[in-house]
Order: structure tokens, then C-alpha cells, then sequence
């Protein structure tokens, strides 16, 4: 699976100018975590998260201690420049799906920008991939059918079931035909595994 097509597009940008407040109703009016930040000539800058954006936001609530509020504090940034993290690890739109979650799982990120060249073409998150493993069986499916008809339509036929995910193929064995309907069907997103149930010739 492709990270093109898991993908949220287009991506919710910010820019590195913005206030912080801005940026904080943008997270919070898309419902998401992160957001690519943009320079003046819209090419990536950085990325914005959630926990960026609350840094420093909050004034201690004096009902929860019996010691004084510090008089001196820090200013809360003002800019999401002063908040984001400008090294961003990113994926392209052709980057397997397993390199994504391999990088987010290694840098503890839960979204990664999808470039094509500079240009910012979407986001891929773990709600996205999530979403893909929450289709139901029955779609997946009809999915894996609509694949093989399309894609193959002068193979030969198979059954096709599927259980959490893993696609089976059930036929009588036909080399290399077997192959081509096993890469197909791994195209499509939510399908985790294929297996090929031989039928007695």
C-alpha cells in the first residue's frame, strides 16, 4: 500500500508567521494533531503539533497550589516559528505505507507531510491508517473483486473472502495468474495479507 492512498489531501497548512491562537483553531476547527508550516513562498518549513502549541499557554491556576504564582515568567510564544520543530521527517506520495509508520513510530510522531518534489500534497496520519484497517470485511471485498475485474479482466476467476483484513483467493492454481491477482489485491487499502486457497484441478 501507498502512502497516496491513505493519505489526507489537501494538507492544512500554517503559515511560520502566524499567531500561535491561529494555528490553534486550525488543529482544532480540522480535527487534527499537526500541521505543515510554510514559509513566504509556500515550501515547507516545519511541522507543528498539538503539544507545540500548548507550550507555554497556560498560567498556573492558583486554586491548585497554597504556594504563590511566580511573578516572573516567560512570555507564551507569540508565532508558531517560535514553537515548531523545523526538522520535519516527511514521506513522498510514493513511499510504502510501511515506511511511514516505521518512521512515525521511531521519531514518535503521529503524522508525516507527503511532498511531491517542494510542493506539499497531503498529510498521512495514524488516524489514516487506522481508518484503512477499520473497513469492514465486506467492503474490502467487494474491493478486492472491483481489482481483479478491472486490473485482470481475462485472468481467470477466483473466490475471494475476507477475514480481518487478509484476503483469500480460492481457485485451482494457475502460475503466474496466481501472482498477478496477489500483487492486485494487495493494492488495495485495509487488505493486510493475501492468501491463495488451491482447489483440486
Amino acid at each position: 500500500m501507498l502512502v497516496r492512498e491513505v493519505m489526507t489531501s489537501p494538507a492544512i497548512t500554517v503559515r511560520r508567521t502566524d499567531p500561535v491562537r491561529r494555528a490553534v483553531r486550525a488543529l482544532y476547527d480540522n480535527d487534527i494533531t499537526a500541521a505543515p508550516v510554510v514559509d513566504d513562498s509556500g515550501r515547507l518549513a516545519g511541522v507543528v503539533s498539538e503539544l507545540d502549541l500548548l507550550r507555554g499557554e497556560f498560567e498556573p491556576d492558583p486554586r491548585a497550589t497554597v504556594l504563590p504564582p511566580h511573578a516572573a515568567r516567560e512570555p507564551a510564544p507569540r508565532l508558531v516559528m517560535e514553537v515548531m520543530t523545523r526538522e520535519a521527517a516527511t514521506v513522498t506520495e510514493t513511499t510504502d505505507v510501511t515506511t511511514a509508520i516505521e518512521l512515525m513510530v521511531g521519531k514518535r510522531i503521529k503524522s508525516l507531510p507527503v511532498l511531491r518534489g517542494a510542493e506539499i500534497v497531503g498529510m498521512v496520519s495514524r488516524r489514516d491508517l487506522m481508518a484503512m484497517l477499520a473497513r469492514p470485511d465486506s467492503e474490502l471485498r467487494a474491493a478486492v473483486e472491483a481489482a481483479l475485474r478491472e486490473q485482470y479482466p481475462f485472468g481467470p476467476s477466483w473466490e475471494v473472502t475476507v477475514h480481518d483484513g487478509v484476503a483469500e483467493l480460492s481457485g485451482p492454481p494457475h502460475e503466474p495468474a496466481d501472482h498477478i491477482a496477489d500483487l492486485l489485491a494487495r493494492t488495495v487499502p485495509g487488505v493486510v495479507r493475501v492468501r491463495h486457497l488451491r482447489n483440486p484441478p
